[in-house]
């Protein structure tokens, strides 16, 4: 007789879709909220006769107005993430930086209308009232979603080198997104050992057992090698009991949006990956309509600009304005990548290539500025517009460079099966990297961004994009 397993989850054990649905969907409550409270405000204005009526609505409020939710849940874009959103100090972070961008772009927008054609008085009521109302809501989730009982309760199988890392990485992240419980392992002498904080309960002989006793909710297989039929048999029996299981790489995308490359099987790109660069041609189409469409809006942008850039690079250090480079391109075809330079003449006089880190001494007081905005990138829309990149994939890397990584990182290569991008996956989470160490960590972001890419995915980025040139967040 099997061991009785529940066959349904507890209903409080939330997994992070739901908690990203139960995020938006609370920050959309306090948005239209935060609208209503902007318009009573406004309505109570001592020139204003109306008052709160159907009548006030219609006449005073412009139909833009009723859009201001929807910009702010964009402006909200980066507060999707779990584990920020678990975080007090992120949130705070997260939502005052929306707010700020809110009242930027509204400054924006008044100062460039007909005097007296905005509505001060609603919107700052809106930006005040969305603030505090979305702060209240977020601390409300974090104070009661982050406790022990509504966090699923995860067991890892296998504590081997894959079953070490997966531990080390939950043991960086604070907020913690699960609570984990322990390991099994099939090494008998491994029972009751202590790794990473967490014990080795058993053997997969006694999964069944220690998932009753546990009140497991899913599992982590993170074993590399070959399992033992008798694994594989006691695995299928949990997964039967409604247990979810997962395997290491897949939970370490999902926790760092990265993919493990030094976890993974040498013939990976082979097995895993290659099905995930062919995509629809649906989607490639779609993808260049996106690129010509925003390239063609950036190159207005840069026609409006060059004007003064190009100034301020003539009066720091002179001539050229503009930078061109030699990169590698999709399936590794060379291009010429335009860029306003920002560095100071000659700077590899010695002939080696280097690629740019954190204060940099080769950056021009120009070019610092260029750099933290990111202006620095936007001729790139000419290398767009020619179809020698696309708005959103891994950055371009110069040949020289290419190789020395090709050396040193398993699958770097795998980085050129798509377009080079003027911003990325890896460009929104990590920035530049100058070392091998630094270069693992952005092909890992890199792979992630291949494998799942979508137009949704490129639109996030995009949109966090525009957070960190707002924010002056580039390096």
């Amino acid at each position: 007789m099997k061991p009785y397993v529940p066959t349904q989850k507890p209903y409080w054990k939330i997994n992070q879709t739901e908690r990203r649905v139960m995020l938006f969907i609370g920050d959309l409550v306090i948005a239209g909220l935060a609208l209503l409270t902007s318009i009573f405000i406004w309505s109570q204005a001592p020139a204003e006769w109306l008052n709160f009526s159907s009548t006030f609505l219609h006449e005073r409020v412009p139909v833009w107005f009723y859009l201001m939710p929807f910009i702010w849940l964009v402006l909200m874009v980066d507060m999707y993430d779990v584990q920020r959103a678990n975080n007090r100090q992120e949130t705070v972070k997260g939502v005052s930086i929306a707010a700020a961008l809110s009242a930027g772009l509204y400054l924006i927008v008044y100062f460039s209308s007909q005097p007296d054609s905005m509505p001060r008085r609603g919107v700052a009521g809106f930006v005040v009232s969305v603030y505090l109302l979305t702060l209240l809501w977020r601390f409300i989730y974090i104070a009661i979603f982050t406790q022990p009982q509504f966090l699923r309760r995860v067991l890892i199988v296998g504590a081997g080198n894959a079953g070490t890392s997966l531990v080390n990485v939950y043991n960086q992240l604070l907020p913690q997104p699960f609570y984990l419980v322990g390991f099994i392992d099939d090494d008998i002498q491994k029972t009751g050992m202590e790794i990473g904080g967490f014990h080795v309960l058993g053997t997969s002989s006694k999964l069944i057992e220690i998932i009753r006793e546990n009140s497991i909710t899913d599992l982590v297989c993170a074993i590399s090698g070959e399992m033992e039929p008798e694994t594989v048999n006691t695995l299928l029996l949990a997964e039967e009991a409604g247990i979810e299981i997962t395997t290491m790489p897949i939970m370490y995308e999902k926790l760092l949006g990265r993919v493990p490359i030094f976890l993974l099987q040498s013939d990976w790109i082979l097995r895993s990956f290659v099905d995930h660069v062919h995509l629809s041609g649906t989607f490639e189409i779609a993808k260049r309509l996106l690129d010509i469409s925003v390239g063609f809006i950036g190159f207005l942008l840069l026609a409006l600009l060059f004007p003064f850039i190009g100034l301020g690079i003539l009066l720091d250090t002179g001539r050229p304005i503009i930078y061109y480079q030699d990169r590698l391109g999709k399936n590794g075809k060379k291009y010429r990548m335009i860029k306003f330079r920002t560095m100071e003449k000659n700077a590899e006089k010695d002939g080696i290539a280097r690629p740019a880190s954190n204060h940099d001494e080769r950056i021009t007081r120009i070019g610092k500025f260029l750099r933290k905005s990111h202006l620095d990138e936007l001729p790139q829309v000419i290398n767009i517009l020619r179809g020698e990149m696309s708005l959103v994939g891994p950055r371009s890397e110069r040949p020289e460079l290419v190789e020395e990584w090709e050396r040193n990182i398993p699958f770097y290569r795998a980085r050129l099966f798509v377009k080079p991008g003027l911003t990325g996956w890896a460009q929104v989470n990590y920035g530049y990297a100058a070392n091998v160490e630094q270069n693992v960590i952005k092909l890992e972001y890199d792979l992630y961004y291949i494998k799942h890419r979508s137009l949704g995915l490129d639109i996030l980025v995009i949109l966090q994009t525009i957070g960190n040139v707002i924010g002056l967040k580039g390096r």
